[in-house]
């Protein structure tokens, strides 16, 4: 809209407005530095600022594009990535102590893929310890745009918060229980979970490598897309990226959506559900039906009871992850992550067999559901964002012994997340309402493999019939 702030406008926007010569990327990278000098003392969603990085990026951004080289749509776009993705010569402590001094010589496949679409690295977010539930001692927790005493969205939170803010034009997440969809639903932004293996892992620090998913979080749909298109593709240095050739993200975004079946669980999606949230969705499915969608009634098993073999996988690949500083360095870490650690370490062969084995269900029901649908409607998380207190952020976990009693999480905390980090599906979240409260509240859309031009299409029609995406914090 033409009266919205420089800082929340769209990708899209300021790609014309950059290419129009309205504006040029040092113009806009000083304003959005500026405003992460303002802001970003309470919402401390930056571990690193990178000015000027950003400054001599934006500057070459603007010197190719004024002799005709043209990088694309990321041309000159201020964005940012989470503390998980190796930058050279720059900290990439994964929010650990324990990894402070970790300085790499390169950088990660996904930051080289967005250097060479010409974007702006603005600096690393901050995030959970080891992009699992809690943050070390030693670190700031991003604080919520819309409520500081409500949760960010564990991992990739600084994600999240600094795209909610208009600290970055977007973001880079990853999500291995829920964390692209987690921050994106507590923050308001979109949030775009690929197909496990559309991107390359190479140089991003893992929590779990068979559930760990890198995507893009932002403030429309087009914009993910953008950045998803960016960053895809087959890496021989990541053997489990997928050779599959990355298409045009955007194609056919305003068809519309005929032709496509639905299918909506309405006991999955609101059996002990927030009650705002269940409205919501309610309305987000009318609202798709009067669009002309194909909603079809489905039924899914117990989920809830198939999450539940979660913790022993990610836990247990974690210490793997985490081999060469685990157990030397453990007191450098923090207690909620030391003690996720600790459980991996306590999980036997067998245990992490069977576990396993619940995934394989899960994925077999999952698959036969897609059998007769091509998307599947639920919401992102369980309700809006949580109230949070120190205790709940630093840990210990909740799973602990001398654990706080509100730091218990429900059984349904990851109903809509973890079945799709199991089968490696893409998700697309993106704002569906706000609460009496003013917090947001998230609809989730999940695809079939390799399906992400599908979810754009049907994320950006859902956008454009409300306007719940145009909504920000007041600050």
């Amino acid at each position: 809209m033409p009266d919205t702030p420089l800082h929340y406008q769209t990708i899209t926007r300021i790609a014309d407005r950059i290419r129009s010569g309205e504006l040029t990327s040092v113009t806009i990278t000083r304003s959005i530095l500026d405003r992460i000098s303002a802001l970003d003392g309470q919402l401390k969603s930056y571990v690193t600022v990178m000015a000027d990085h950003a400054l001599s990026q934006a500057e070459q951004a603007d010197r190719e594009l004024a002799s005709g080289q043209d990088r694309g749509p990321l041309h000159g776009i201020p964005i940012a990535v989470k503390d998980l993705c190796f930058t050279t010569g720059v900290a990439t402590m994964g929010g650990s102590q324990a990894l402070a001094d970790h300085i790499p010589d390169f950088d990660g496949t996904v930051v080289t893929k967005l250097a060479e679409a010409g974007s702006v690295l603005l600096g690393k977010l901050n995030l959970t310890e080891g992009a699992m539930g809690g943050y070390n001692p030693k670190f700031d927790a991003p604080v919520n745009p819309w409520n500081p005493d409500r949760w960010a969205g564990a991992s990739s939170s600084g994600s999240g918060v600094a795209t909610a803010a208009g600290l970055c034009f977007g973001s880079l997440g990853s999500d291995t229980g829920g964390s692209i969809r987690f921050p994106a639903a507590a923050c308001g932004t979109v949030g775009l979970k690929p197909t496990w293996g559309r991107v390359s892992r190479y140089g991003v620090l893992a929590l779990a490598e068979s559930l760990d998913h890198v995507g893009p979080l932002t403030r429309s749909v087009a914009d993910a897309g953008t950045m998803l298109e960016a960053i895809a593709g087959q890496d021989p240095n990541d053997p489990t990226s997928l050779p599959d050739p990355v298409p045009d993200m955007l194609e056919g975004l305003v068809d519309g959506l005929t032709e496509i079946r639905f299918g909506f669980d309405e006991q999955y999606a609101s059996e002990g559900i927030d009650e705002e949230l269940v409205k919501a969705v309610g309305g987000a499915v009318g609202l798709l039906k009067d669009l002309g969608a194909d909603i079809r009634d489905i039924g899914l098993p117990d989920m809830d009871a198939l999450v539940a073999a979660w913790p022993a996988l990610c836990s247990s690949e974690a210490v793997a992850a985490h081999r060469e500083t685990y157990p030397g360095r453990r007191d450098d870490y923090g207690p909620w992550f030391r003690g996720w650690l600790d459980m991996g370490a306590g999980i036997s062969a067998a245990e992490y067999a069977e576990a396993n084995q619940i995934r394989l269900e899960s994925n077999g029901h999952l698959r036969r559901i897609f059998h007769d649908i091509d998307v599947l409607i639920c919401p992102s998380m369980s309700g809006p964002a949580h109230p949070i207190t120190r205790d709940i952020l630093y840990g210990p976990p909740p799973f602990a012994d001398n654990a706080p009693p509100e730091a218990a999480r429900p059984a349904n905390f990851q109903r809509f997340t973890a079945p799709f980090d199991f089968n490696g599906a893409p998700t697309l979240s993106v704002p569906c309402g706000l609460t009496q409260n003013s917090l947001p509240l998230s609809l989730q859309f999940v695809g079939r493999h390799l399906s992400e031009p599908l979810l754009c299409r049907v994320g950006h029609a859902y956008e454009q019939a409300t306007d719940w995406h145009l909504r920000h914090p007041e600050i």
